[in-house]
């Protein structure tokens, strides 16, 4: 059941887009095709609106208290920087995966849509002070002319590298911009308040470069990328290393400690989990989906998270959690379909290489 509106509501429906119910709203899974929007956005320049994402904000004094939470270390984050972190349960577990980014004046948070309500419970049970900012829209432009596209409207974003942002001003409306993303192009992402995000999403897509882009690509784009998707290929029951994830614990933090979970997180770092998440490569052409199971050796061996097809591969692909034996690049299993047993490969992540932009651009 759908009773939230995104912003930008009306504009997708102009724009002929088919819409799901996804996290409470009402949100555009796609406008011409979800294949023709992957390539496009691989080529070109897509633009997503992820409004349903929380955006939040803690004081400046809050870095330690939320150390307290989640593996990151936000207390040597600069201004201006964005670090990718993960609320974390006490058995380890990850109950959201989101974005931190210290500004002038406060901590600004990215967190899932699905998640928001529980992580703001979660955050004031633990004595912050935070505030939801239902009064923002996100919008996410990602794609190897995303930079080109936005530069013209905004002057200066070609400025930002990745998991850099800045305030910015579009005719006397104030932007939040940080060159991040979930495709694995270069891209951006643009905070800005919701009753202007419909006449600066149109200026965006009066662009050459610029399409409107679904959630359906939105997902085979990531999926290609290898990023995990929370409530997938996340859970509250999944560690950090068993998730791949350990590059998001920060290195003070592994000497310290001191966050939900940290001694077994610690010992899964400098041993070994059980299960680990990896890349599949999928024989022949059909797809396959959460929920499949993998087989090695004739034994039940692990399960997949996400899996469809990657157009800009041409092939199936998934990822899946395996038992830690099986988990080797180039090892040969089974995948179970309704049944029928697909042949796979354990490959590396990510299926398509990313563009993250790390240098000056100007």
């Amino acid at each position: 059941m759908t009773d939230l509106v995104l912003p930008l509501h009306s504009l997708h429906r102009r724009l002929g887009a088919r819409m799901v119910d996804f996290a409470g709203y009402a949100m555009p899974i796609q406008y011409e095709g979800i294949i023709a929007e992957h390539q496009w956005t691989r080529s070109s320049a897509g633009l997503f609106d992820v409004s349903h994402m929380g955006q939040l904000t803690l004081p400046l004094a809050a870095d330690a208290a939320l150390e307290a939470l989640l593996p990151g270390d936000i207390a040597g984050l600069k201004t201006g920087m964005l670090r990718y972190s993960l609320l974390l349960a006490d058995n380890g577990g990850i109950l959201d995966d989101l974005m931190v980014t210290r500004r002038e004046g406060d901590l600004y948070l990215v967190v899932n849509g699905a998640t928001k309500v529980a992580d703001l419970a979660h955050l004031r049970a633990a004595g912050l002070d935070v505030t939801h900012h239902e009064d923002l829209a996100l919008l996410a432009l990602q794609g190897p002319k995303a930079v080109a596209a936005l530069d013209r409207v905004v002057s200066g974003v070609a400025a930002l590298t990745f998991m850099r942002a800045a305030a910015f001003d579009w005719e006397g409306v104030p932007l939040w911009i940080s060159r991040s993303g979930y495709t694995g192009e270069d891209g951006f992402e643009i905070s800005l308040p919701a009753d202007r995000a419909e006449a600066f999403a149109e200026t965006l897509l009066a662009a050459p470069e610029v399409r409107p882009i679904g959630l359906g690509a939105r997902d085979s784009l990531r999926l290609e990328a290898g990023l995990p998707l929370y409530g997938h290929d996340l859970t509250a029951d999944i560690t950090p290393i068993e998730a791949g994830l350990a590059f998001a614990i920060s290195k003070r933090r592994r000497v310290e400690g001191g966050f939900p979970g940290a001694a077994i997180i610690l010992a899964q770092l400098a041993g070994a989990p059980a299960r680990r998440r990896v890349g599949l490569a999928i024989d022949g052409r059909q797809p396959v989906r959460e929920g499949a199971t993998v087989i090695v050796d004739a034994a039940i061996a692990g399960l997949v998270t996400s899996g469809g097809f990657g157009p800009a591969l041409g092939t199936p692909i998934a990822m899946a959690y395996v038992a830690a034996a099986a988990t080797a690049d180039g090892t040969r299993l089974q995948v179970e379909v309704r049944g029928k047993r697909l042949d796979a490969t354990v490959v590396p992540m990510p299926f398509f290489p990313k563009s993250y932009v790390r240098g000056a651009t100007i």
